[in-house]
């Protein structure tokens, strides 16, 4: 009889993978966020283009992008992301990370720019949840809102990421959500090696606690890439937990505007420049962009 295997508390990495080597994400600009809050939010595709620089100066090699008009409102318009696209090609060799998020449930904006543009990853949301932004001093809600995500609309952005060669980043904000990506693998949409951003400290998710991301890469399948993803404060304790267990990381103005010392980050370069400092400091290397390549499973730049 086969022996169940014993659970070590550590996460379940591939075999091949250099254990040293760190991809850093960096989120530059996110949809809730606006100049009000802090200036150094990018807009306009030149300004999300020169923020994609500065990050990749810094020590990023993805960059996750949301796109905006250049009042700061979101838009999904595909010729936007065609825009920003080829701002960011023009000043660095970062790789592009697209969100897909939409609280609408259609999803075929986020499907042409998916085939149009080709980023090299693409993110989607693994589930439905509530959504929401609580202030201890109003005692009152910033926002509050269910965030849907349906496997029907997945299937159609899965489709179209299979379509158009761009790999899928699974952001999941609760244990439910990686434990439901089976029936996509079943279907065909998904296959190994998969790519996984768990996303902690978001009211309605997961709690941002190290024994809930040792959860978290304990339900994930074997051999699947993985990084961290920590909103507002904690984050950099978040951060460091994930470099201890081995993971990726991701920073930037989307999820924490302030710097360790508590000041408010001029740009996205700052942000990533403690990122990179905390991954040497570890012992681990951030990687370049050939090596993110190879360990995110990626083909070349379109």
């Amino acid at each position: 009889m086969k022996e169940k295997p014993t659970y070590t508390g550590e996460p379940r990495r591939s075999a091949t993978r250099d254990p040293d080597l760190c991809v850093i994400t960096c989120a530059l600009d996110g949809v809730l966020a606006n100049r009000k809050q802090c200036p150094g939010i990018p807009y306009t595709p030149a300004e999300i283009g020169e923020e994609a620089r500065r990050a990749y100066e810094a020590g990023a090699v993805v960059v996750h992008i949301h796109a905006r008009n250049d009042d700061g409102s979101p838009t999904f318009s595909p010729a936007k992301f065609a825009e920003i696209k080829a701002e960011v090609r023009k000043r660095s060799p970062v790789i592009l990370n697209f969100s897909t998020g939409t609280i609408l449930e259609d999803v075929s904006e986020q499907c042409a720019y998916i085939r149009e543009s080709k980023p090299e990853i693409a993110a989607l949301n693994m589930g439905t949840m509530n959504y929401s932004k609580y202030s201890r001093a109003r005692k009152a809600f910033d926002f509050d809102m269910v965030f849907p995500n349906t496997y029907g609309k997945n299937v159609k952005l899965l489709q179209a990421m299979k379509e158009a060669g761009v790999k899928p980043e699974l952001e999941c904000f609760d244990t439910g959500h990686t434990q439901g990506i089976w029936p996509l693998i079943d279907m065909g949409l998904l296959s190994g090696p998969l790519q996984f951003s768990f996303i902690l400290n978001v009211l309605g998710g997961i709690p941002g606690h190290v024994e809930s991301l040792q959860l978290q890469t304990r339900i994930m399948p074997a051999g699947s890439e993985w990084e961290v993803i920590g909103i507002s404060h904690g984050q950099w304790r978040l951060l460091a937990a994930a470099l201890v267990l081995g993971g990726n990381i991701r920073c930037g103005l989307e999820d924490h505007l302030y710097l360790p010392n508590g000041e408010m980050a001029k740009s996205n370069g700052e942000l990533v420049e403690v990122a990179a400092r905390m991954t040497r400091d570890v012992g681990r290397k951030p990687a370049t962009v050939d090596e993110a390549r190879a360990i995110l499973s990626l083909g070349p730049a379109s």
